[in-house]
C-alpha cells in the first residue's frame, strides 16, 4: 500500500487557534503501514541468496539465529523463500525421476531429507522467537499507550492550572513533549485518537498561555532545526541502493515529521517543499522499480509462452519408437531447465501458465510410461527368442559336421538380426553369450581346417599309394577273401583325411576307376559293391552318430518314396500309350528308366537294412 505525505500546517497561528476553533479543524492521523503490527524500524544489510544452495542457506540461517531477532526478519524470509524454491525443485526432480523409471505419479510421496528437516526445524525456532519478540512489542505498546495517556492528563492539568511564570510553564510543557517523544509506538487502533487528544491539548496550551512571539520563535527555531535534519536524512535516502530500504526509511521520517511542531511562517513552505521534494524522488524511484519489475515479468511471460508453444508442438503427436520418445523427453527436459532460469511472471498469470506447461510434461510422461510398458513386453519376448538362439548356437558350437553346422549357425545369425531389441540391461550380456557360441564354433572349425590343410599333402601321398597298391594287388580265387581285401582297401581309403581340393576330383576318379575294374575282374555286381562301401562308410562314421543315423534314415526314406512315386507315374503313363512304332520306342525308354529305378530302389532298401543293423548295433553298444 503506497503512503501519502502528511499535510503540513501552514502557519504558527494554527497552533494558537482558540479552543472553539480547534475542534472544528481537521486533524491528520498517522498513516497506516503494510504490516498489521507496527514494529520498530529494522535496518538490515541486503544479501543476495539466489546463488546459494540448500546447505549454504541452512548455514546462513544458523548464523542469523545468533543475531538480535529485530534485525534479521528480511534476511530470514529471503533465506526461507530461496530454500523453499530449491527444496520444491529437488522434490520435483525426484518426482520426474520416479516417473521416468516407471513409477506412477500418484504413488509418489515427497519427503524432506535431513537438510530440509534441519532447516524447517531451525526456521520454526526463529518463528517462535519472532512471535515472542512481537508479543513483547505489543505489550510495550500498551505500556506506551498508558504512559502517553498519562502525559495527556498532565497536559490537561497544565492547561487547566493557573501559572504566572511563563518560563516555568514552558519548561514543564517542553518536558512533557520530550517525554512524549521518548515513549515508543502505541497499538495501531489507539494511534489516531491518542494523536488527536495530544494535539488538542497542545493547541489548548498555546491558546491559554498566549505565549509571546519571542518564546514562540525560539520553539519554532528548534522545530526548524529538527526538520532540516529530517530533510537531510530524506536526501540521503535518495541515493540508498535498496529501494525497499529507502521507502521504509522515508515512512519513518514522515512519522517523525508529524511529531515536530511548527516552524517560522516565512520558512514553513520552503522547508516543507525541501522535504516533499526528497520524498517525491524516493516515491518516484519506488514507482519506477515496480514498473521495471512489471516490465520484466511481462517479458518473462512472453518467454514462458514461447516455451509453452514449443512444448505444445513437441507433444502434438505421439512418438512412434523408443528413439523418438527419448528425443521428445530430452527436448521437454531442456525446456523445463530453461523455464526454471526465467524469472517470475505477473501473479495473476503464474498459476495458469505453469499448470498448462506442467500438464503437457505430465501427460507426456504418462503416455511414455504406457508406451514403454508395451515395449518391455515386446523386449521380454525378444529376449526369450534370443535365449533360444543362444541355446541352439551353443549346441551347434560342439558339432563337427562343419558344412551343415555352418549353414545352421549362419541362419541363426540372420534370425538374430531380424529379432527386435531387448532391455538395455541384458542386451550386451545376451549378445556376448550368442557371440561366444559363434566364436567358439568358428574357432574350432578354423583350427580343424588349419590342421587338415597341413596334413592334406601327406594324405594325398597316402591315397596315391593306396591306388598304386590296388593296381598291383593280386587277388585270388576265393570270393570272400577278395571282398574282405577290397573292404580293407576301402576302409584304409576312408580313414585317410582330406587331400588338396585341386587334386581331389582326379584322385577320386582314378580310385573309382581302379575299384570298378577290380569289381568287373572279380565279377562283383555294382549293387553288392555299393552296399559294401555303404556299410564301410557307416562303420567309420564319427561325431554325433545318433543324429547322423537319423538324418541318413530320413534321406533314404525320402529317396525311396520319390522312386516309388516315379515308378507309379511311369506305369500309369505306359497305360496311356497306343500301339505304334513311335510308342514302342517310348515304351522301351520308359522300361529302361523303370528298370534303373527298380535297381536303385533295391539298392536304397539294402542301404536301409544296413542302416537298421548299424543303428541296432549302436544301441547295443550304448547299453
Amino acid at each position: 500500500m503506497e503512503e501519502t505525505t502528511p499535510q503540513q500546517p501552514t502557519s504558527d497561528e494554527e497552533l494558537q487557534t482558540p479552543v472553539a476553533e480547534v475542534s472544528a479543524q481537521p486533524t491528520e492521523a498517522p498513516q497506516p503501514t503494510d504490516d498489521k503490527t507496527v514494529e520498530p524500524a529494522e535496518t538490515e544489510a541486503e544479501i543476495d541468496y539466489s546463488t546459494m544452495d540448500r546447505e549454504a542457506l541452512l548455514a546462513a540461517l544458523e548464523a542469523l539465529m545468533g543475531e538480535e531477532i529485530q534485525h534479521i526478519k528480511g534476511r530470514a524470509q529471503a533465506i526461507r523463500s530461496r530454500f523453499t524454491e530449491l527444496n520444491q525443485a529437488l522434490q520435483h526432480e525426484a518426482l520426474e525421476k520416479f516417473v521416468a523409471e516407471g513409477g506412477d505419479k500418484d504413488d509418489f510421496h515427497a519427503e524432506n531429507d535431513s537438510v530440509a528437516d534441519r532447516f524447517f526445524s531451525l526456521y520454526d525456532q526463529y518463528r517462535v522467537r519472532r512471535q515472542k519478540y512481537l508479543d513483547e512489542i505489543e505489550a510495550q505498546k500498551r505500556k506506551n499507550l498508558e504512559a502517553k495517556q498519562a502525559l495527556i492528563e498532565e497536559l490537561k492539568v497544565l492547561v487547566a492550572g493557573e501559572e504566572d511564570q511563563v518560563r516555568t510553564t514552558m519548561d514543564r510543557f517542553n518536558e512533557i513533549q520530550e517525554r512524549w517523544k521518548q515513549i515508543g509506538d502505541v497499538p495501531r487502533e489507539n494511534m489516531n485518537d491518542l494523536w488527536q487528544s495530544y494535539h488538542f491539548q497542545i493547541e489548548q496550551f498555546f491558546a491559554k498561555l498566549k505565549m509571546n512571539r519571542e518564546l514562540r520563535a525560539l520553539d519554532q527555531k528548534r522545530n526548524l532545526e529538527q526538520k532540516i535534519a529530517l530533510c537531510e536524512k530524506a536526501e540521503e535516502l535518495i541515493v540508498e541502493p535498496s529501494v525497499t530500504k529507502a521507502f521504509k526509511g522515508l515512512q519513518e521520517l514522515r512519522t517523525q515529521w508529524k511529531e515536530i511542531g511548527p516552524v517560522p511562517q516565512e520558512q514553513n513552505e520552503e522547508i516543507w517543499q525541501r522535504f516533499q521534494s526528497a520524498a517525491n524522488r524516493i516515491d518516484e524511484r519506488r514507482k519506477e522499480f515496480y514498473e521495471q519489475r512489471k516490465a520484466e515479468q511481462d517479458s518473462n511471460l512472453l518467454a514462458k509462452q514461447a516455451l509453452l508453444e514449443k512444448a505444445t508442438e513437441l507433444t502434438a503427436e505421439k512418438p512412434q519408437n523408443v528413439r523418438q520418445w527419448n528425443e521428445v523427453t530430452a527436448a521437454l527436459d531442456e525446456l523445463l531447465k530453461v523455464w526454471k532460469t526465467i524469472g517470475p511472471v505477473p501473479r495473476e498469470m503464474n498459476e495458469d501458465i505453469w499448470t498448462k506447461f506442467k500438464g503437457m510434461i505430465d501427460r507426456h510422461y504418462a503416455d511414455k510410461k504406457e508406451y514403454f510398458a508395451g515395449v518391455r513386453d515386446e523386449q521380454e519376448h525378444n529376449y526369450q527368442r534370443k535365449v533360444e538362439l543362444c541355446i541352439k548356437a551353443e549346441a551347434i558350437a560342439q558339432r563337427d559336421d562343419w558344412k551343415n553346422a555352418t549353414d545352421e549357425l549362419l541362419a541363426l545369425q540372420k534370425e538374430w538380426k531380424e529379432i527386435g531389441t531387448v532391455n538395455r540391461k541384458v542386451s550386451d550380456k545376451i549378445w556376448q553369450r550368442f557371440r561366444a557360441a559363434c566364436d567358439e564354433f568358428f574357432a574350432r572349425k578354423g583350427e580343424y581346417f588349419k590342421e587338415r590343410r597341413s596334413s592334406e599333402s601327406e594324405n594325398l601321398a597316402k591315397k596315391q599309394a593306396i591306388v598304386e597298391e590296388l593296381k598291383n594287388y593280386q587277388f585270388g580265387s576265393d570270393r570272400d577273401e577278395n571282398l574282405n581285401a577290397i573292404k580293407d582297401f576301402q576302409r584304409r581309403w576312408a580313414e585317410v583325411g582330406h587331400v588338396p581340393i585341386s587334386e581331389k576330383e582326379n584322385l577320386q576318379k582314378e580310385y573309382h576307376k581302379v575299384i570298378d575294374s577290380i569289381f568287373e575282374q572279380l565279377k562283383i555286381n555294382a549293387r553288392e559293391a555299393e552296399s559294401m562301401a555303404y556299410r564301410e562308410r557307416l562303420r567309420n562314421m564319427t561325431g554325433d552318430t545318433v543324429r547322423i543315423l537319423r538324418d541318413e534314415r530320413q534321406q533314404l526314406n525320402d529317396q525311396i518314396e520319390k522312386l516309388r512315386g516315379d515308378l507309379q507315374l511311369w506305369e500309369n503313363n505306359l497305360g496311356f500309350l497306343a500301339s505304334s512304332k513311335q510308342a514302342d520306342l517310348l515304351k522301351q525308354e520308359f522300361e529302361k528308366k523303370m528298370q534303373g529305378a527298380r535297381q536303385q530302389l533295391a539298392l536304397l532298401q539294402a542301404k536301409l537294412r544296413i542302416l537298421n543293423e548299424t543303428e541296432k548295433a549302436e544301441k547295443g553298444n550304448a547299453e
